[in-house]
């Protein structure tokens, strides 16, 4: 959270400054150099592409939350990004990856339900100051907002905020919390994409249904590639900016009609107009691929849709300031110890019915980062395998609220 005015305020230099960046990485991420190969073998790109602008956020030479680009990414970009990565998708393989991917989104929402009420109990037997706390000022109303995020999204967050009212201050330092340590946490899942196969290998998992699917969109797309012409390339940005179009129009509608005439479902997010972008774009995606609309990725739908993807990317690392975690210590540790609480129900779960590690990221970052970075944390493992993280960060949408309010409670019956 900078106070001071940040180095560069204008956002054209600000997207100018990250797609120098982007493209830094993917030049030398690509390089055949033998530095360049070593130092990738262990850090991948998309890690790369969110951290760095996070270091320029925390210098205070451009600023997350003045800047309205991480705005236009998620609101304009990233639908469009939904339709074009699913245009391709084969949904009978998708159902073939069956329950799994479910059970592990499920485990995620019980490991941040539990983890919460847990995290205080351990830290106030140590520390009871940190956890303590009177009125708004009490700090398990502030985490109930970090709840209502990891298990679903902004809306479920916002909402959590309105029923718990901590204070702006606790708030802002709750959402420092949420923030850094979701991230801290992606970068893991990155991290451990990169290497999914020797994880696999130590879950004894199955990920051939996985496999399966990476190949034959592969094949698909060798299949139909072609040198992209200036219409087709038109034709592939049209698409997206329209799915994207009418997933507002369709939001603008439904959202404030719920939230009129159905309060009751605003428990569940049903009046976020976030909630129904996403899912409108998503639902065209997959409607146009079972029309001719799937040959668009011949001429590189899903390549311009990861585009899209990067640069959100980018705009997510740049709301973060690692410096954050300096000024309140005690709530970081809070918010690292529930973080490992959830990390470890994952892994168990995952070990006991063998699920891949693909399952763990995508089933942990649809409760964690919901439809902004879910679908990067699949996309991490295979273009084609994106739906996946959407079509669970739905899920957590659904169940954000309700999951949210309950840890809540549960958070306020264990606190000093």
């Amino acid at each position: 959270m900078h106070e001071a005015e940040p180095f560069i305020t204008n956002d054209a230099i600000v997207l100018g400054l990250l797609m120098a960046i982007l493209m830094v990485i993917f030049k030398t991420s690509n390089s055949k150099k033998t530095g360049f190969v070593s130092f990738y073998k262990y850090v991948p790109a998309l890690l790369l592409c969110y951290f760095i602008p996070s270091i320029f956020n925390s210098m205070g030479i451009i600023n997350g939350e003045q800047s309205n680009l991480y705005f236009v990414a998620s609101r304009y970009l990233l639908p469009a990004s939904l339709a074009l990565l699913t245009l391709s998708v084969d949904m009978k393989e998708i159902k073939k990856l069956g329950f799994k991917a479910i059970i592990m989104f499920l485990a995620g929402t019980v490991g941040i339900m539990i983890g919460g009420p847990l995290a205080i109990l351990l830290v106030s037997v140590i520390a009871p100051d940190v956890v303590g706390g009177v009125g708004p000022d009490a700090v398990w109303r502030g985490m109930t907002t970090i709840a209502g995020s990891w298990i679903g999204g902004g809306a479920n967050q916002a909402a959590m905020y309105e029923m718990f009212k901590p204070s702006n201050d606790l708030y802002s330092t709750s959402i420092a919390v949420d923030v850094i340590v979701a991230n801290i946490w992606m970068a893991f899942l990155l991290f451990g994409a990169a290497r999914s196969a020797k994880v696999d290998k130590f879950f004894n998992a199955d990920a051939s249904a996985i496999e399966d699917v990476k190949k034959r969109v592969e094949a698909y797309q060798s299949k139909m590639a072609k040198i992209p012409s200036l219409t087709d390339v038109i034709t592939v940005l049209t698409v997206g900016f329209i799915a994207a179009a009418i997933g507002h129009a369709v939001a603008g509608e439904i959202a404030p009609f719920i939230e009129t005439n159905y309060p009751a479902l605003s428990d569940y997010s049903l009046n976020s107009k976030f909630f129904w972008l996403v899912i409108t774009a998503t639902i065209i995606g997959l409607v146009l691929s079972f029309t001719k609309a799937k040959e668009l990725e011949g001429v590189g739908a899903s390549r311009i849709g990861s585009v899209m993807i990067y640069i959100l990317v980018a705009t997510i690392g740049m709301k973060m300031n690692v410096l954050a975690i300096f000024d309140n210590p005690g709530f970081f540790l809070v918010g690292g110890l529930w973080m490992v609480i959830h990390v470890t129900v994952l892994l168990v779960v995952a070990k006991i019915i063998k699920a891949p590690f693909f399952f763990v990221a995508v089933g942990s970052q649809a409760n964690v980062g919901g439809a902004a970075s879910a679908p990067i944390v699949a996309a991490a493992f295979h273009p084609s395998l994106a739906p996946v993280g959407v079509l669970l960060a739905v899920m957590g949408y659904t169940l954000g609220t309700a999951g949210a309010y309950l840890t809540g409670l549960l958070m306020q019956m264990v606190a000093p």
